[in-house]
């Protein structure tokens, strides 16, 4: 099973392309092998110049680029800014892949702070962004900082792009509604922690995302989210020691 974006079916076809060929082709260089994937980028020649693509492999059925295929659809469907999925695919050992657009000029929000932006500028666009998302009737499950993508240009607005669209599911009913939406604001809290973002910087982006929601910013609410952060926290430790090479970032050349 293939799927094939149409803007990439001529240069996919002039290269021979196979879904075998994801798993053998030298110019797809893995940066980053988890046991459950590899993350790879992919440097095609095209005239003029190249595309680049960032591919994600599956070595068995454990794991499957269709879920994250599906939850990218899901996000494009619903007018969710993502990347832009160009194939993906199922071989009939049960490996998978899929390969999403380069976002040129785009970088990690989080790096982006890391290396000095202040996170006011990145404040109400991402905290809009999540609000769009949960009032769109989804929920990302992996919604940190460094899954939202920004081109920050000067005297322009911030252009941001969901990726690592996975776990991307319909929120569910009232009754569990708020709690899967909590752990998306919890995820998102605890990935602030660590940068120079302070509590009333905090504060003020979940006061905006209320705003934009039916979610009333409560005490409790936001004792809710401190909760569920602090046990990302501890669960975020034990998969740095098993996997130190989990969060390294996606090279950019």
């Amino acid at each position: 099973m293939i799927f094939i974006a149409e803007p990439y079916r001529r240069i996919f076809s002039q290269i021979g392309f196979s879904a075998e060929m994801i798993f053998t082709e030298p110019a797809i260089k893995p940066w980053r092998r988890l046991k459950d994937r590899e993350n790879c980028t992919w440097e095609i020649p095209a005239s003029p110049g190249v595309i680049r693509l960032h591919v994600k492999r599956f070595p068995s059925k454990a794991a499957s680029a269709r879920e994250e295929a599906e939850g990218y659809r899901m996000l494009h469907e619903r007018g969710i800014p993502a990347a832009a999925v160009a194939a993906w695919g199922i071989l009939d050992d049960g490996r998978s892949f899929i390969a999403t657009e380069d976002l040129a000029g785009f970088t990690p929000a989080d790096k982006l702070v890391e290396s000095g932006l202040s996170f006011d500028r990145l404040l109400i666009p991402t905290a809009d962004l999540s609000a769009l998302l949960h009032n769109a009737g989804l929920h990302h499950r992996d919604l940190y900082l460094c899954h939202f993508l920004a081109r920050c240009e000067k005297d322009q607005p911030v252009d941001l792009r969901l990726i690592d669209a996975a776990r991307v599911r319909p929120l569910p009913g009232l009754l569990a509604h708020r709690r899967w939406i909590v752990k998306d604001l919890a995820q998102f809290w605890y990935s602030t922690t660590e940068l120079a973002i302070t509590d009333s910087q905090r504060d003020q982006w979940l006061e905006h995302y209320c705003r934009q929601t039916e979610i009333g910013k409560t005490e409790a609410l936001k004792r809710s989210i401190q909760r569920k952060s602090g046990a990302i926290g501890v669960h975020d430790e034990k998969l740095r020691r098993r996997q130190p090479n989990r969060n390294i970032s996606i090279p950019r050349i």
